[in-house]
């Protein structure tokens, strides 16, 4: 089944390129069926880049999908507003509406407290009533360290050196329903100056430990009701990303370490690794058919069910 976006959204042409199935939202009025209803808070500034990337990953199902994009009160400074005002609502746009699942991304401001971010109210606000209007949702790197702020005052602390590069996870928890299929360990790549520790983890009882690296510490968190989701490693990330943020830091005079485990012996030149793909697309789609569609109520009105 498709995923549903505007037929001019720059994804449309890229996923239509990698033979994925999209539909625009002139013959998705055809299809007589409930699809997926999923937004995605995009807090990166790159927005199109991950748009795309989630896109891929959400995609990749039999399950048909419906995307809204939303964007908080910033002004973005890499996108240009022209492509924001055509594919993004604001939050005030989207907030009596429900939704099966939601995604709140990662943001560039790790090393900020999280209430001198200029849009952390209206964030606080996305959180609460996620509670009440969303079935399912996963929180991403920095996404992730505010979720369990908020939601637990979880405090997140800052790293020696930036934690980079592709690293071996261990699954702990392989009946969970978001780890279907995995195997023993998996990649994923992280990037990010700030961390969530273990032991502040272990004092909260609705949280359980899903995976795990030695190297880069948490991944993925849920809650006990299997609804909420902490990624603290980038899945969505495409081959070349990591790279292109290393290059970027080093044509800026930033202190930047090459990217641990994923240049073939750490020669820039070689095309780097891309061993987390397999991985990304089964979480992906688990999370859509395991811990969205099969539990969602059909009729949203009823998430109220749900508190």
């Amino acid at each position: 089944m498709p995923i549903k976006i505007p037929n001019d959204l720059p994804a449309f042409q890229t996923l239509e390129d990698e033979n994925i199935f999209v539909i625009g939202n002139e013959r998705a009025l055809h299809q007589d069926i409930r699809a997926l209803k999923i937004a995605i808070v995009n807090l990166m500034p790159d927005k199109i880049s991950t748009e795309t990337q989630l896109l891929r990953l959400l995609s990749n199902t039999p399950l048909h999908v419906d995307i809204d994009l939303v964007q908080m009160n910033h002004v973005s400074k890499n996108t240009s507003q022209e492509h924001m005002l055509a594919f993004y609502k604001g939050f005030d746009e989207v907030r009596e509406n429900r939704y099966d699942g939601l995604i709140i991304t990662g943001a560039p401001v790790e090393l900020m407290d999280f209430e001198q971010v200029d849009y952390w109210d209206e964030l606080c606000e996305v959180f609460e009533w996620s509670k009440t209007n969303v079935f399912s949702t996963i929180h991403i790197c920095w996404g992730a360290q505010a979720g369990l702020y908020y939601h637990y005052g979880i405090p997140k602390y800052q790293l020696e050196s930036k934690m980079f590069g592709d690293f071996r996870h261990r699954n702990l928890k392989r009946k969970h329903p978001i780890l279907k299929g995995f195997g023993d360990t998996f990649h994923c790549p992280h990037s990010r100056h700030t961390e969530v520790r273990r032991s502040d983890i272990e004092k909260v009882d609705d949280l359980v430990i899903l995976t795990e690296s030695k190297e880069a510490g948490l991944h993925m968190l849920a809650d006990l009701s299997e609804r909420n989701y902490y990624i603290f490693g980038h899945w969505e990330y495409d081959r070349d990303t990591l790279a292109k943020e290393y290059f970027r830091d080093l044509d800026r005079k930033l202190k930047i370490d090459m990217p641990k485990h994923y240049f073939p012996g750490d020669d820039v030149t070689k095309t780097p690794n891309f061993d987390w793909a397999c991985s990304a697309n089964l979480a992906y789609a688990n999370w859509l058919n395991y811990c969205v569609y099969q539990k969602t109520p059909y009729d949203l009105l009823e998430l109220e069910k749900y508190k």
